[in-house]
């Protein structure tokens, strides 16, 4: 049987109320860090199931994780934050570490790029630095580097493989095997966990990443806001003597430092 216009009509508004409360539920829950089911059905005026439904989309997409009683979007020693997240966290202090990283870039180098929101924040400042080569998995750096191509002699070079939707990056095999496939000048990398003597990430699969990473790069450096600092996650991903380098924010753990400067390992504060 043919649908009516006039309940067409209806199912097309219902269907943009709906995208217009799964965008604003996303936004709370990236605010608050995380919510429970009745809390958001309170908030919006509907009912649970409609808010499950809701957040069942939500997480399909990426943007939310559901766990037994709530939603959220912060990261736990299981799963990272998701990109939406990440990219409104921290945003000063990632900032700060960026412009003291980009201090380190000289022209004519090759640099590696990983996926993170940290790293993300270089970006900009990189076409103050060309000529440069630039390799990264990150989608979302690619787009950016792509952009200040039209302007400064930049030669990216994008490492493919299967598209992870979370971190908006390229993984697996295949971009394992390009990426050591190149010799890099510097590796700029953040990671979501770092206690007083090791990095830690809570996916196997961006970790044998990040490992690769190191690898094949001449001098290492690990980008690292404080909130980040003084926490564990479900994989080890290297000691951090593997770094040449640590830059965190003023916020740092003092007790972490401390240990660092016991272990003698390296390490910058960007003010």
């Amino acid at each position: 049987m043919t649908e009516s216009p006039a309940a067409e009509r209806g199912r097309t508004v219902r269907g943009r109320k709906a995208d217009v409360r799964q965008t604003q539920i996303a936004d709370l829950v990236m605010t608050r860090g995380s919510c429970s089911p009745q809390e958001l059905a309170t908030e919006f005026g509907v009912s649970l199931m409609t808010v499950h439904r809701d957040l069942e989309v939500l997480e399909r997409r990426g943007i939310v994780r559901r766990f037994h009683g709530g939603v959220t979007a912060q990261a736990s020693g299981v799963f990272e934050a998701q990109l939406s997240h990440r990219l409104q966290a921290k945003v000063d202090e990632k900032t700060a570490i960026a412009r003291a990283a980009l201090d380190l870039v000289d022209p004519g180098m090759s640099l590696l790029l990983d996926d993170s929101t940290t790293v993300r924040q270089m970006i900009p400042g990189l076409q103050d630095k060309a000529p440069l080569h630039v390799a990264t998995m990150f989608l979302e750096g690619l787009r950016m580097l792509s952009q200040i191509a039209t302007r400064a002699e930049l030669t990216i070079i994008g490492l493919g493989g299967v598209y992870n939707a979370s971190h908006d990056c390229f993984v697996g095999l295949q971009c394992i095997e390009q990426i050591r496939s190149i010799r890099a000048d510097a590796v700029f990398l953040s990671t979501s966990a770092v206690s007083s003597g090791d990095a830690f990430h809570q996916e196997e699969r961006i970790v044998e990443l990040k490992r690769q990473m190191l690898d094949v790069a001449t001098f290492r450096c690990l980008l690292v806001d404080s909130s980040k600092l003084g926490r564990v996650a479900l994989h080890r991903v290297v000691p951090l003597d593997a770094f040449d380098l640590i830059i965190t924010d003023a916020g740092a753990n003092p007790a972490v430092l401390q240990a660092w400067d016991t272990a003698g390992i390296a390490y910058q504060i960007a003010t």
